[in-house]
């Protein structure tokens, strides 16, 4: 069992973008940076539920398929699913409809919590105001001999970076520059010395680094 980390950002470190609006949520931006790991065909597939073989199959595709491979549990900030955007909607069920990606318990860490929701397909998210430590544990527990996922965003990663939590970085690094969001390495002076880093280049320019303890 290991605490993984995957996480897509641009070329000068942001991993969140901030030109949405009402009427594209996900934002030019945000696509940018996902599109070539939306392109494969794993992403289409299991998100998509695309079974036609469409998608890329190269090196992008490998690590999307990793992506979904061995995971127990997974740790959010509120922002992932969507509270900062969703704040006074208590019907709200995330950006993912009603049978989410996941399959396996989602706890969301929140200042405000709710009762926990099931989902089609496995998923069941947890609503906890508690600390990254307690929220570790208890994502723990239900993972059993499989990985937690620390699955964003690039604010709650950083404090499990920085408590040393993180078995497993992975960074897909799009070549892109957004100039503005929030940037994943900040206050993160010398985090590879820690680990070993490998680099990896797709065919769509995307560059996967991982930082392995």
């Amino acid at each position: 069992m290991a605490i993984r980390v995957d996480l897509l950002i641009s070329l000068d470190g942001f991993a969140t973008a901030t030109d949405q609006t009402p009427d594209n949520p996900f934002s030019e931006d945000w696509s940018r940076l996902v599109d070539a790991y939306v392109a494969t065909k794993t992403f289409q597939e299991r998100v998509f539920k695309d079974t036609s073989g469409k998608g890329t199959t190269g090196i992008d595709n490998k690590y999307a398929k990793d992506y979904f491979e061995n995971i127990g549990a997974e740790i959010m900030g509120a922002g992932k699913f969507g509270f900062h955007d969703h704040p006074d909607d208590p019907n709200w069920r995330g950006w993912w409809g009603e049978e989410p990606p996941f399959h396996y318990p989602v706890f969301v860490l929140t200042h405000n919590p709710r009762p926990s929701m099931k989902m089609a397909g496995g998923t069941i998210f947890h609503f906890i105001n508690t600390s990254i430590d307690d929220a570790l544990q208890q994502a723990t527990d239900v993972a059993g001999q499989e990985d937690v996922r620390i699955g964003g965003g690039p604010t709650v990663v950083r404090e499990y970076l920085k408590a040393g939590l993180v078995d497993r970085l992975h960074v897909a690094v799009a070549p892109i520059l957004l100039g503005r969001g929030i940037r994943l390495w900040d206050d993160l002076r010398g985090l590879e010395k820690d680990y070993t880093v490998k680099s990896e280049t797709a065919e769509s320019g995307t560059i996967h680094l991982t930082f392995q303890r």
